[in-house]
């Protein structure tokens, strides 16, 4: 098999690993709002907001009403945490794909920045190559909704697999042995359970 899209990505920092699943992607959002979770909001933020007043509006950001109570909202645009596409599959620890407007990330060579999610280089290639062929979300039908601003979701004609892994050492499409660093030092943890580590190692 071959990469026919290879792209950048940015996961998640530690103490916000990106975790390991494997799920279908059924739908792409188009022009996503971000539902702030209320650790980022409370953590990050707020804190923001007090310091330098008006920068939750200055963002796109509103607060808005639950039934639990309130929680903040950032809306649908260029200065969105999601930027224009959110990539959607079902998995229980609420992470996704998506685009991005921080571009900056993608040229470290550490790409550990995000609280989770998997940030995407390419986006819009990935929501064109998802949606090829669907007689409704033609690229045109779809560069309209983007230009329009609202939020729409295009469901994929058919679901298609994703797999989230971490490997410190793979073989490349040529048998060649690859290696990685351990930013999360999984691989401790892995050694200590399959003992090859002690637990105090």
């Amino acid at each position: 098999a071959r990469p026919v899209l290879p792209m950048r990505a940015v996961a998640g920092r530690r103490g916000d690993e990106t975790p390991m699943l494997m799920s279908d992607i059924h739908s792409v959002v188009l022009n996503p709002p971000w539902n702030v979770p209320a650790s980022i909001a409370s953590k990050e933020l707020w804190p923001k907001e007090k310091a330098n007043p008006g920068y939750l509006a200055r963002n796109g950001y509103t607060v808005i009403s639950t039934e639990g109570g309130s929680r903040l909202q950032q809306k649908p645009g260029p200065k969105s945490s999601l930027g224009l596409f959110k990539f959607d599959f079902d998995n229980p620890y609420g992470v996704y794909l998506h685009d991005t407007p921080a571009q900056a990330g993608f040229t470290r060579y550490a790409r550990q920045a995000s609280h989770g999610c998997v940030r995407l280089e390419k986006p819009h290639a990935l929501a064109t190559a998802l949606l090829s062929g669907d007689a409704v979300w033609t690229e045109q039908k779809v560069a309209d909704a983007l230009a329009k601003g609202d939020t729409v979701r295009a469901r994929l004609p058919a679901a298609t697999p994703v797999f989230i892994f971490y490997w410190t050492a793979f073989a490349g499409a040529e048998g060649a042995m690859n290696f990685r660093s351990d930013p999360y030092d999984w691989d401790r943890m892995l050694l200590q359970k399959i003992g090859v580590l002690g637990e105090k190692a």
